[in-house]
């Protein structure tokens, strides 16, 4: 199929048992308390003044002497002990004040579970909570909003459930809290329902025009990847702000929909007035500009981020060496890295990864050195980062280190990431029976991941036994994968066992799976081409096709052999060769042969593992047509040149 899309340039306390004092009924505060502040007037003025000092213990001391405390004295209190991160003290001025008659006042109740939540004492929060009976919407969403930051989410749409049984109703913040819960628990998939539940309350009640909840709406929704749906809801907001543009942007960028999220981009800058990109859309940007090896469309946003002094915030940063080194110039990548004054973890495995994926490992190795050397702690990302690049490179005995030191020299134990990094190192360099040991004798369940770089290696070095064994597993862990499935397919096809490559294909059928199509990109001045194999909507398509057909015979009379084995069929040689030739990347080679202007680099990019008939053919074409081509797969950076790969047939 042959697609093209085109996209234009982007201008751019432990429990509190204790007796209660009796207070005389004029001294103690109404039950019916607003969650607002009382009176602010000048009483205890010395406690107040050493709070705002940050003299804790001394306004501690003077409150046990104290007549009459005010709700703005336990205020300040109260906030003091968050800000100074003490939980003792917390619990005695939380004791005082039950005694001196506030524990059913709303608006310290809030303050309370405000507090205990920045005291990592959530148990304690969910306490003042539950023995408040004066429960205003201020009290809820405070806990709402506690209990979403520690992760509780699912306790988060309990209580939301029974606030609406007692008809106690709901504002801007409670939809907002509720739905962030959704997201922030591991059950994922059992609570979108829930997420959804809230976004028909939301309609119900009339807000669907209040930006805020709406726009949370749309990161809840991307946050699952359900991009329609979020798409649907950015659209039909009345009123969109910054953050909702941002977010519909991170939607289509982090669950890839690069093209959309670029053109989003471009819709905002265009519609939105005086209406600035700040460094969170950039970061998105960025992300799909890498995505597509959108190399010109990144420099125009490096150049918009320099003009706008987003230069100095780190995420962005790190998020531009990234956006270089995918689009294939490492050299810009680095100098990014270089001039930035500070850097963080982040930034460092930018550059370790960006390393990697060009298949330079001992460059990454180095890097993840001279990070460790400058006193910056790695972190798991960083150890999946280095290990990803010694595989690309063959580095298996400096890999090898590199996962023991974990424990021993870092204290970081490793996860099923890192197992899986390991796998597919040992795997790529034949090693299979190790990588299958280091499963059978891993602590935790080997997953999805683990067990599909097995399958990957088994494919490069067809090993079908092993791969029946991993793809058993696979089958099981994940049946609606269909890459599995294409894999073992695969490796049956290498090894000629047709009947076998026949059954696993009826079993795609019948599970109703289907292969992912293969697709490449190529940016020709600042437009992004999308290419298939099957689609003949291109008006230049007959052209690509007639120069593939004579730079094929004219690289076969000079040595290229056209590596069919990659076809899944039991077909004759001839037929396996024009199916081979039809491959996007072939089609993007030619396009870009085409379009691009003479001596330019022609950049591409595949969602795919690049094929060994691609591999060898551009390898040709390289030399034959003196150009330099550079080809990023699902995996790796292929450099091309003068009939070498810089992968070294590694990959």
């Amino acid at each position: 199929m042959f697609q093209i899309q085109t996209l234009q340039p982007t201008y751019l306390p432990p429990p509190f048992h204790h007796q209660r004092h009796r207070i005389h009924a004029a001294s103690r505060p109404s039950s019916t308390t607003l969650a607002v502040p009382l009176s602010t007037s000048n009483k205890n003025p010395s406690i107040q003044s050493l709070c705002k000092k940050g003299q804790l213990k001394q306004a501690i001391y003077l409150l046990t002497h104290e007549e009459n405390p005010i709700q703005h004295t336990y205020e300040l209190l109260i906030r003091s002990c968050a800000q100074q991160k003490n939980l003792s003290d917390a619990f005695t001025v939380h004791r005082h004040l039950i005694d001196n008659g506030f524990d059913e006042d709303p608006f310290l109740a809030t303050k309370l579970i405000d507090m205990y939540s920045e005291l990592d004492s959530i148990q304690h929060a969910r306490k003042v909570f539950d023995e408040i009976t004066n429960k205003t919407i201020y009290v809820w969403n405070a806990i709402f909003r506690s209990l979403s930051l520690s992760g509780y989410g699912e306790e988060v749409l309990s209580l939301y459930r029974k606030m609406n049984r007692i008809g106690m109703p709901s504002d801007r913040f409670t939809y907002t809290y509720a739905l962030k819960a959704c997201v922030v628990s591991e059950s994922r998939i059992s609570l979108l329902c829930h997420g959804k539940e809230i976004h028909a309350h939301i309609l119900r009640h009339g807000y669907e025009g209040h930006v805020h909840v709406m726009t949370t709406l749309v990161d809840m929704y991307a946050k699952f990847g359900c991009v329609e749906n979020a798409s649907f809801v950015f659209s039909s907001m009345p009123v969109k702000n910054l953050v909702s543009w941002s977010a519909m942007i991170a939607c289509f960028s982090k669950n890839g929909r690069p093209f959309e999220a670029l053109e989003l981009f471009r819709e905002m800058m265009l519609e939105s007035g005086d209406m600035l990109p700040n460094s969170v859309t950039m970061v998105s940007v960025l992300q799909a500009c890498a995505a597509v090896s959108a190399l010109e469309q990144g420099k125009l946003i490096h150049g918009y981020i320099l003009r706008n002094g987003l230069d100095n915030i780190l995420p962005v940063m790190s998020a531009l060496v990234t956006m270089y080194a995918r689009c294939g110039d490492l050299d810009l990548g680095r100098n990014v890295f270089n001039q930035m004054e500070k850097r963080d973890i982040v930034s460092w495995n930018s550059l370790i990864s960006s390393y990697g994926i060009h298949g330079l490992g001992s460059e990454a190795l180095a890097v993840f050195q001279e990070m460790v050397q400058q006193g910056m702690s790695p972190s798991p990302i960083s150890f999946v980062s280095v290990l990803g690049a010694c595989s690309h490179s063959g580095l298996v005995d400096e890999g090898k280190l590199i996962f023991d030191s974990m424990v021993k020299e870092h204290g970081i134990h490793p996860t099923v990431e890192h197992y899986a990094c390991m796998v597919d190192l040992l795997g790529r360099a034949n090693r299979l029976d190790e990588a299958a040991k280091l499963i059978a004798d891993m602590r935790d369940e080997p997953g999805p991941k683990v067990w599909g770089a097995l399958l990957g290696s088994c494919r490069i070095h067809c090993n079908v036994e092993l791969a029946e064994r991993a793809s058993r597993r696979l089958f099981e862990l994940e049946p609606r994968n269909a890459g599995n499935y294409v894999l073992l397919a695969d490796i049956y096809a290498e090894a000629k066992m047709w009947d076998e490559v026949k059954r696993v294909k009826k079993l795609l059928e019948a599970r109703g799976l289907q292969k992912v199509s293969g697709c490449s990109w190529i940016e020709v001045r600042r437009k992004i081409y999308s290419l298939k194999s099957t689609d003949e909507l291109n008006p230049q398509i007959e052209q690509i096709h007639a120069l593939l057909v004579n730079l094929s015979k004219e690289m076969m009379e000079k040595g290229y052999v056209p590596q069919t084995k990659v076809v899944l069929y039991d077909l004759d040689a001839e037929e396996k060769q024009r199916i081979v030739l039809g491959h996007s990347e072939k089609l993007a080679v030619a396009f870009g042969l085409i379009n691009c202007s003479k001596g330019e680099t022609i950049r591409i990019t595949k969602n795919l593992r690049l094929c060994e008939d691609c591999h060898s053919f551009t390898k040709f074409i390289s030399k034959f047509a003196n150009r330099e081509i550079l080809v990023r797969d699902i995996n790796r950076f292929h450099h091309f040149k003068d009939g070498e790969c810089s992968c070294r047939d590694y990959w």
